[in-house]
């Protein structure tokens, strides 16, 4: 393995780390490499939140602000980038920041194991909303903070933390001088072990030739590979830089997303044309994890209880696959052929996942169950999409997760639907046609028999919500409603 150097600004700063081998994680290089140990290890999974820090990156001449899981972040993809910690937000006079000062006053720490990753989710959220003088509500602050475990159960006082921040004194970054920081690491030659292109033709040559490197783009799932498998590379191929991959198009037909776009923008992006999604988005793995992974790394990786790919075979999506052979359009769920596996060939790579716009009439839902309502991976999901025309099914696509070895697309269902009229006997049917199409396996997170009975379930919840039911799912309960004396 050939390690590389990495560069970012930290503390007003510039801070060179050599000799990184490309599997180091980002919370490695803090505690071991720069004695950062205010940053916690819990779950080395990306799910407690103990270990997030908050990355800046020049966005469009702004510094854009994001909360991660530095446990499953790999070190060389920071690169160039600002970092804070949990050391660097007191003045230096030691006036604690905002962040920290609210959870004082709030008494939002008790054990104080979790209290670190909270500060940092806490410090994402000032950035991103206080100093644009936006509102924290209660529930904006439940979502901030939802990649973020308290073993002790404080959620109250450190939601009430959240929005006591407006309310301290000021103590705003010096963003113009970190951007005049950052503009001084130009990107280093690839090479070496960690490859990190900065356009799509790199990314392609780099792809061709050397078809043995992983590819990584967010790492929130090879991150695992790293920490629970201890697995190690001899040599990454980071999608992430690629300027090209990095963006979102809006066509009169479809919206292209890149596969180096986060879940976080992907998902901004649907909700935008389709609001009732963002309950759904909101609940996909928690905000740190969104922050970093991407939504063609959700859809490369392929886990059959991956949330992303249920609804994008719902919507219809159409992926592009690309080398420099040329590329090839197919729809999501031919991309797949078994257990984590997929039509890629050794030179190709997953470039854009293009999205149909809602047409009118369209009637959709996307339902998640899991054990845990926030930060938690579905026991089943289930996406309808349905157009209606006078009383009848004039097209339907359903796509289901968590039920086979796949994320597959329910044809069975969908044909019983398609032409028909719209109603309870139909959704009856098409619940029945659901059980049978699919044969899911039993394991920690649900029963064979269970995800069977719920699919069918979710089929007759999708008709009550299409006749007007609303108070039957937890997705209508609003935090500030219960949290009012």
């Amino acid at each position: 393995m050939e390690a590389k150097t990495i560069r970012l600004v930290r503390r007003g700063e510039l801070v060179s780390v050599g000799n990184v081998p490309p599997e180091r994680t980002l919370l490695e290089l803090l505690r071991e490499d720069l004695a950062c140990t205010g940053t916690k290890e819990g779950c080395g999974e990306g799910d407690c939140g103990a270990c997030t820090v908050v990355l800046g990156e020049a966005v469009d001449g702004r510094l854009q602000y994001r909360a991660v899981n530095s446990c499953i972040r790999l070190a060389h993809s920071v690169d160039g980038m600002a970092l804070w910690t949990v050391e660097d937000l007191a003045a230096a006079d030691g006036t604690l920041h905002p962040a920290q000062e609210a959870m004082v006053q709030c008494h939002g720490s008790q054990c104080g194991f979790c209290t670190p990753g909270f500060v940092m989710s806490l410090f994402g959220t000032y950035q991103n909303h206080v100093c644009k003088d936006e509102p924290v509500t209660r529930e904006l602050a439940q979502e901030e903070l939802s990649g973020n475990l308290c073993r002790c159960t404080g959620y109250r006082p450190i939601l009430d933390a959240a929005q006591q921040m407006a309310q301290l004194p000021r103590l705003p970054v010096d963003e113009q001088a970190i951007l005049d920081q950052l503009a001084t690491l130009q990107p280093e030659p690839d090479g070496g072990g960690y490859l990190a292109p900065r356009t799509l033709a790199r990314l392609l040559a780099l792809r061709a030739g050397h078809p043995q490197a992983q590819l990584v783009a967010g790492c929130t799932d090879v991150g695992l590979w790293v920490t629970k498998m201890h697995r190690q590379f001899p040599q990454v191929l980071d999608v992430t830089r690629v300027a090209e991959l990095r963006r979102v198009e809006t066509y009169p037909h479809h919206v292209a997303i890149g596969a180096a776009v986060t879940l976080t923008d992907a998902f901004a992006a649907l909700v935008a044309e389709r609001p009732q999604l963002k309950a759904f988005a909101n609940r996909f793995a928690g905000l740190p994890v969104r922050n970093s992974g991407t939504l063609g790394g959700n859809v490369a990786n392929g886990s059959p209880i991956g949330d992303s790919m249920p609804l994008l075979i719902a919507l219809g999506a159409n992926l592009v696959l690309m080398s420099e052979r040329g590329h090839r359009e197919l729809p999501l769920e031919q991309f797949y052929t078994g257990y984590r596996k997929n039509v890629l060939a050794p030179d190709e790579v997953v470039a854009w996942i293009k999205v149909p716009r809602p047409i009118p009439g369209e009637f959709l839902r996307a339902y998640k169950i899991s054990k845990r309502f926030d930060d938690d991976i579905s026991a089943v999901c289930l996406v309808v999409a349905m157009h209606l025309q006078d009383g009848l099914v004039a097209e339907v696509r359903i796509g289901a997760g968590g039920v086979a070895a796949t994320p597959a697309r329910a044809v069975r269902a969908e044909a019983v639907l398609r032409g028909r009229p719209w109603t309870l006997q139909a959704a009856q049917r098409a619940a029945a046609a659901l059980r049978d199409e699919f044969q899911p396996i039993s394991d920690m997170r649900a029963s064979a028999a269970y995800r069977g009975e719920v699919l069918g379930n979710l089929m007759q919840r999708f008709w009550l919500e299409s006749q007007g039911a609303t108070q039957i799912n937890l997705e209508n309960f609003r935090l500030e409603e219960a949290a009012t004396p």
